[in-house]
């Protein structure tokens, strides 16, 4: 039984916590590692572990969560829980115990998810009613060589400059957006790059990027990226690019969490099933498929299943470029992932605009430099 469900059918007669944000560093003797804590009205949080990872926390998590950042000694959060859920000092105790013992792992875990769930009882993303993701497409410019008409870059008259992306940094860490993703056309463009994964990782909000890849073959751009801040990476792979293929080799060693994207399409169907033993031959543990169009969708849906075969971890709610189909746009292939646009995710394009994901551009939400969050996610 999970160690919350013996007392989750009494948490709606307890008054949930104040809602709030809590902070938490190690100690100097400890491994260091950075914790934020963000409570929600009705008790359930977000659990932020060293601007890499984003926990989604029930309202009975959420408790035990408090009392860890505040540094409640064990039998004192026993016996406070004890007493607010009437059950057993003891059980309250070891629960308690669990817990923490399951935030140490993962403080010593490298190369984590940047969206992990510690095995708690718990709402799937998709269906967070408020926004845990930014999708930040710093520009729709695309390296030399690329097909322009794959980026709208008609659909934008100028792009924000560093200052303004910072502001929109802040906006969203204050709206309580922990997870921020830097897209495009090619993020890698923007020379300005690592100084916002920096800025994002001040606030302690967790930072992914979405690229071709083909400038993190050189190893000393990926280091900055890195050192700066930089938690994930979401690399949409041209297979036909001898670089791309030598980036991922350059990133899967390194201490960060790797996702490599494939649009199926019709040129490549043949080859597919090889492209992807050779993702899973280099050392990459997470993939992310979609099709270029909806004919190919029972080729997409055997490419799954070879996946699996691989012990390849799918994942389909990460965005990809505008360039290539968003993995939420074949959401048929499994019925059971509910659509998180314009929910548990969002979408800025390169000057401002805020739309429910990204291709909608006839759903403007408001402009995120110009309104306030509440008018963009209508929680006014």
């Amino acid at each position: 039984m999970n160690i919350f469900q013996r007392i989750s059918k009494r948490f709606a007669k307890v008054t949930p916590l104040p809602a709030g944000t809590h902070h938490m560093q190690a100690a100097e003797d400890e491994k260091p590692y950075r914790l934020h804590l963000r409570l929600r009205a009705d008790g359930s949080g977000i659990l932020i572990l060293n601007a890499s990872t984003v926990m989604q926390l029930n309202a009975t998590a959420a408790e035990y969560a408090y009392h860890f950042i505040k540094g409640t000694p064990p039998e004192d959060a026993a016996k406070e829980i004890a007493s607010r859920y009437n059950i057993k000092w003891k059980d309250a105790l070891a629960d308690f115990t669990n817990f923490s013992e399951r935030i140490h792992d993962l403080i010593a875990t490298p190369d984590l998810d940047p969206a992990s769930f510690l095995d708690f009882e718990r709402a799937q993303p998709h269906t967070a009613d408020s926004t845990l993701r930014l999708d930040c497409a710093l520009t729709y410019r695309l390296p030399a060589g690329d097909h322009t008409e794959h980026a709208p870059v008609k659909r934008v008259e100028r792009e924000l400059s560093t200052a303004e992306w910072q502001i929109i940094l802040d906006k969203a860490w204050h709206a309580g957006i922990p997870h921020i993703i830097f897209t495009g056309g090619e993020a890698t463009l923007r020379d300005d790059l690592p100084q916002l994964i920096a800025h994002a990782e001040k606030n302690g909000q967790v930072c992914g990027l979405l690229t071709d890849g083909i400038k993190l073959a050189d190893k000393a751009y990926l280091d900055t990226l890195l050192q700066t801040g930089l938690d994930h990476i979401l690399l949409v792979l041209q297979p036909n690019e001898p670089l791309a293929w030598k980036a991922i080799q350059t990133i899967v060693p390194q201490d960060i969490f790797i996702t490599v994207h494939i649009t199926l399409r019709k040129e490549n169907v043949a080859q597919s099933h090889a492209i992807l033993e050779k993702v899973a031959n280099l050392g990459v543990e997470n993939i992310s498929l979609s099709a270029a169009d909806n004919s190919l969708t029972d080729e997409l849906l055997e490419l799954q299943a070879v996946a699996q075969g691989l012990a390849l971890n799918i994942r389909w709610d990460l965005p990809v470029p505008y360039s290539a189909a968003n993995p939420v746009s074949i959401e048929t292939v499994d019925d059971e992932i509910p659509a998180g646009a314009g929910k548990a995710w969002m979408y800025v394009e390169p000057d401002g605009d805020v739309l429910p994901a990204q291709g909608e551009a006839d759903k403007v939400l408001g402009n995120i430099l110009r309104d306030g969050w509440e008018q963009i996610s209508g929680s006014e």
